[in-house]
């Protein structure tokens, strides 16, 4: 026990580790941006109303102060890490004053609703299907199932969203095009609500389980391969021991190991592949804010975006780290 704390304990340091330098890169990249939020959004201002000029200037310093892009970047990076660790990382341009981190909070279930529950269905249906098509290589179903898994591996996840998209919303209108929710629905614990989001959610679902499964399937129909000609498989076997507890407890189990791993880049992953699949059917969710973060230069709410990926891909890891010594024996803590 003691071991394995002290694993725990080095793995900790590491995921510090790991959000320090990630948040802080974030930070140095936006701001070695040549884009100005402020004249960004005064800039917007200027379009859209005859303001005089003394009004523009005191809009400007107003602002200038507010984020502070008049200090030196040292003093900048200070003051961003101490607003950080408040969770505070100022009000968003883009929905001013609303603060940054409050828009992430909003878009969060959305984001964390449809990816995280497609890799999941993805990774369970596709090692299931990929094990069992190992173990039984002459079954017609699986073979019939493998060869279908690898004609759709190869194709970009676009194309496979907007043929799904023009088929399904398009020429047979079941599903909604857009959007998260029918916008005469509102939003709250209602049946109405709840059946107009899983609505929204079948499509894009569908496309990332389309795309998704057959690595996964071929993944571990080469595992388990593998695993089946291994001595332990062979005599539990010949010594006349439950198919069901071959296939569950000796083949799955260890060849689901490897995958584990693949697991939690894929849950860290979410947080990348989303731009694309929010932009293709419009969702509400933390690609899409994003997005509209950049377009505006809004650099409060792309840094406190980039906190979030940053940090749940590098606790996805330590996770798994942490489930690896407790679900692999041979996997030693020291």
């Amino acid at each position: 026990m003691r071991g394995y704390l002290w694993f725990v304990g080095k793995r900790l340091l590491q995921l510090l580790a790991v959000i320090f330098c990630g948040i802080s890169a974030t930070f140095i990249v936006t701001h070695l941006s040549p884009i100005d939020p402020v004249e960004q959004v005064l800039g917007r201002l200027s379009g859209r109303s005859n303001l005089p000029p003394a009004a523009i200037e005191a809009t400007r310093q107003a602002l200038t102060e507010m984020y502070g892009t008049n200090e030196p970047i040292l003093q900048q990076y200070i003051n961003f890490w101490l607003r950080l660790v408040r969770g505070d990382l100022g009000p968003s341009l883009l929905a001013f004053p609303t603060p940054a981190m409050e828009l992430v909070w909003r878009a969060m279930p959305w984001t964390l609703g449809l990816l995280v529950t497609s890799t999941l269905f993805t990774f369970i249906i596709g090692n299931l299907m990929g094990a069992l098509a190992g173990y039984n290589p002459n079954n017609r179903f699986f073979k019939a199932f493998g060869i279908f898994s690898m004609s759709i591996q190869p194709i970009p996840y676009y194309i496979v969203a907007f043929i799904l998209l023009i088929v399904f919303a398009y020429f047979i209108p079941i599903f909604p095009a857009s959007g998260g929710f029918a916008m005469d629905v509102r939003p709250g614990l209602t049946w109405p609500f709840i059946s107009s989001v899983l609505q929204h959610a079948v499509l894009p679902g569908v496309s990332l389980v389309l795309v998704g499964f057959g690595g996964w399937f071929l993944g571990m129909r080469a595992l388990v391969s593998n695993v089946v000609t291994e001595d332990y498989v062979t005599y539990a076997e010949l010594a006349g021991v439950d198919k069901k507890t071959i296939v569950g407890g000796y083949v799955i189990r260890n060849a689901t190991l490897p995958q584990l791993t693949a697991l939690a880049m894929a849950l860290g992953g979410v947080f990348s592949g989303t731009v694309i699949t929010e932009q293709v059917f419009n969702y509400p969710g933390i690609g899409t804010l994003l997005i509209d973060a950049v377009n505006w230069g809004d650099y409060s709410l792309v840094l406190a975006v980039s906190t979030v990926s940053i940090t749940a891909v590098a606790a996805a890891i330590f996770i798994v780290d942490l489930l690896y010594p407790l679900l692999d024996p041979r996997v030693r803590a020291e």
